[in-house]
C-alpha cells in the first residue's frame, strides 16, 4: 500500500478506523523487520505490539517529513534496542528468512540448500555489532534507501554508507 493510499491525516487527528487501517498496513513490516533483528518470533511479536502503542502515541506528531512507513521503523527500532537492553538477546536460527517463510528453492535438495546458505548469512549478520546488523536489516531485508535508513536510524546519510560499508566487509571477510 502505497503512503498516498493510507488514511494519514485522519489518523493523526485521532479517527480510530483511520489508525487501524495504518496499523495494519505496517504490522507486516514491523514484524519482519523486528524478528530480523531479534531473531525471535514470540519477542518479535512483543516488539510489534509495544511499536504500535508508541506509533499511536506518537502519530499527531507526525510532520510527514518521511514516510509514515520509514517514521514507523525508526519507532519499532527503538523499541527492538530497549528490548535487547533490558531482556539481553536470545539467539534461534531456524532456517528460515526474515519473514519466517521456507525459503524457496528448486526440488528438496534445492530448498534444502538454499535454507542453509540463509541461515548461514543470517547466523553472520547476527555476529555483527549492533549497528551494523541494523543497518542491513534496513538497507537489504526492508529495502529502505540510504536516506530512510538514516531517518530511521537517526543519524546521517554518510554514517549509514559507512556501517554498511563496514558490515558489508566484515560478512565478505567471514564467508571466506
Amino acid at each position: 500500500m502505497e503512503q498516498h493510499d493510507l488514511p494519514i491525516e485522519a489518523a493523526r487527528a485521532g479517527h480510530r478506523p483511520s489508525q487501524a487501517v495504518l496499523l495494519r498496513a505496517l504490522q507486516d513490516v514491523w514484524y519482519r523487520f523486528c524478528v530480523g533483528l531479534l531473531n525471535d518470533p514470540e519477542r518479535a511479536r512483543d516488539a510489534v505490539q509495544e511499536t504500535a502503542v508508541r506509533f499511536l502515541k506518537a502519530l499527531p506528531g507526525f510532520r510527514g517529513e518521511a514516510r509514515v512507513t520509514t517514521w514507523s521503523m525508526g519507532i519499532a527500532l527503538n523499541v527492538v534496542r530497549e528490548m535487547r537492553r533490558t531482556a539481553g538477546r536470545t539467539r534461534q536460527d531456524d532456517g528460515t528468512i526474515a519473514d519466517g517463510r521456507p525459503a524457496p528453492g528448486e526440488g528438496p535438495a534445492g530448498l534444502a540448500e538454499l535454507g542453509e546458505a540463509r541461515g548461514r548469512v543470517r547466523e553472520l549478520i547476527e555476529t555483527l555489532p549492533e549497528r551494523q546488523r541494523e543497518v542491513v536489516m534496513c538497507r537489504y531485508f526492508e529495502e529502505m534507501s540510504v536516506e530512510e535508513t538514516a531517518r530511521a536510524m537517526g543519524c546521517a546519510e554518510g554514517t549509514v554508507k559507512a556501517t554498511l560499508f563496514q558490515a558489508l566487509r566484515a560478512l565478505k571477510a567471514k564467508l571466506g
